[in-house]
């Protein structure tokens, strides 16, 4: 399977969000990375549901929503119904996680989880099996812009290895700090996914960026 690229649209210029999702739609982008944040998971808050609903009319790429908030279980359908297609839930935030990513499922969405930096890859031992996505946070989550973390690698190889061994389908996704200098190693390690945002939306040429960071 030839990688993924899912630019990240927290990183757009928000007044002009239409011509940034047109851009998305036109390039050589796989799916489009939404990430809602609540000010209490994690430090920043985004947005919620009557902007995802906006981008989702305006996008022909599948969404990624991407859920840095406490108890998502709460909102399951109602994302469903603002337009996303995978839902990733991170592990530090779900006590029940199982329960959640079945709900996941019953509502027709792709279930996928996330994990902070400082969570082994061994925490996913009994639940691998049950997801289509897994994304790797390579920085500490919450802002843009920052420096992807080393020991991201290791990560990689480790998911890698129980995916492997459980003949798992989930995919593993990366998101932090991802651009031109990094990707390549990235995917040679194990990488199905790149989740980019300032380097994409912060190049001179965001569509080409996005076009380089496929061809890798």
């Amino acid at each position: 399977m030839s990688h993924l690229i899912a630019p990240s649209i927290l990183s757009a210029d928000f007044a002009h969000l239409a011509s940034a999702i047109e851009m998305l739609n036109k390039s050589a982008a796989d799916r489009i990375h939404v990430d809602i944040m609540d000010g209490v998971f994690v430090p920043n808050i985004s947005f919620g549901f009557p902007i995802l609903k906006a981008i989702k009319k305006l996008a022909s790429k599948p969404l990624d929503v991407h859920l840095m908030i406490i108890q998502p279980e709460r909102y399951i359908t109602q994302f469903k119904d603002a337009g996303a297609d995978t839902l990733i839930v991170h592990i530090e935030a779900c006590p029940h996680l199982h329960n959640t990513l079945q709900a996941i499922k019953q509502e027709g969405m792709r279930a996928g989880i996330a994990i902070n930096p400082h969570t082994a890859i061994h925490a996913l031992d009994a639940i691998i099996e049950e997801i289509e996505q897994l994304l790797i946070m390579s920085v500490n989550p919450g802002f843009g812009g920052q420096e992807l973390i080393a020991h991201t690698y290791r990560k990689i190889e480790l998911a890698r290895q129980l995916i492997d061994k459980n003949k798992a389908k989930a995919i593993i996704g990366i998101d932090g700090g991802v651009d031109l200098n990094n990707a390549t190693k990235l995917i040679a390690t194990g990488a199905d996914l790149l989740v980019s945002g300032s380097s994409i939306f912060k190049s001179t040429n965001p569509a080409r960026t996005i076009a380089q960071l496929k061809a890798l």
